[in-house]
């Protein structure tokens, strides 16, 4: 039988190092959840889950070995804290990346290959039409900046949304592994909170297990 979600209050922290902080820390507070920023390894103790943002994946990755919280969040997505990562995020959770500095390290959460920039620079960034497993409502107007997508995934990584049309038609850029969710798109920058409250519900189904 389903563990029944843990209705009480849920804290999820923001990484903020780089990147849209500002616009996931606003999102999850309109999902009706308490969000705050992390920047230092003990404050990761006061939280049920983390969002990866967008951003510089590089700068990411050096800033999390600089403030010492490579590790910590390596323990944590091991002991089953939920994580979401969006765009650098996403890459942030991958176990292999493709394009990136052969230094850069991840938080090596999920079982996928993602390479890094694959839709192009700055420029090239788009949007484009992602019907999304689990998250009803239709498509989802998504939003690609610099964004990676992902080239293979393992036997235990669910493939949630890949993009509808255009050049692109077919990437996977949403994908799921146990607890650890990822999209290669920033919903954050949308006003649209349906991936944020897909994923304030997954840390909900986890709370008993915790």
């Amino acid at each position: 039988m389903k563990a029944p979600a843990y209705s009480g209050p849920v804290n999820i922290g923001v990484l903020a190092l780089q990147g849209d902080v500002r616009e996931h820390l606003a999102a999850l507070a309109e999902s009706d959840v308490l969000a705050r920023p992390i920047r230092r390894p003990e404050e990761l103790d006061g939280v049920d889950a983390l969002v990866l943002p967008g951003g510089e994946s590089t700068a990411i990755s050096n800033l999390a070995v600089t403030f010492g919280l490579l590790d910590p969040i390596r323990e944590r997505i091991a002991g089953g804290m939920p994580v979401y990562g969006s765009c650098a995020g996403m890459i942030m959770l991958a176990s292999t990346v493709l394009d990136g500095r052969p230094d850069q390290e991840t938080f090596r959460g999920i079982d996928m290959t993602v390479r890094r920039n694959a839709f192009g620079r700055q420029v090239d960034s788009f949007e484009a039409a992602v019907t999304i497993d689990d998250v009803e409502g239709g498509d989802f107007h998504a939003i690609f900046i610099r964004a990676p997508w992902v080239e293979e995934v393992g036997e235990d990584v669910r493939v949630l949304g890949r993009v509808a049309d255009g050049p692109a038609a077919g990437r996977i850029v949403a994908v799921r592994q146990g607890n650890l969710l990822a999209t290669a798109f920033h919903p954050e920058l949308t006003g649209d909170l349906r991936v944020h409250r897909y994923f304030v519900e997954m840390v909900r189904q986890a709370a008993p297990a915790r």
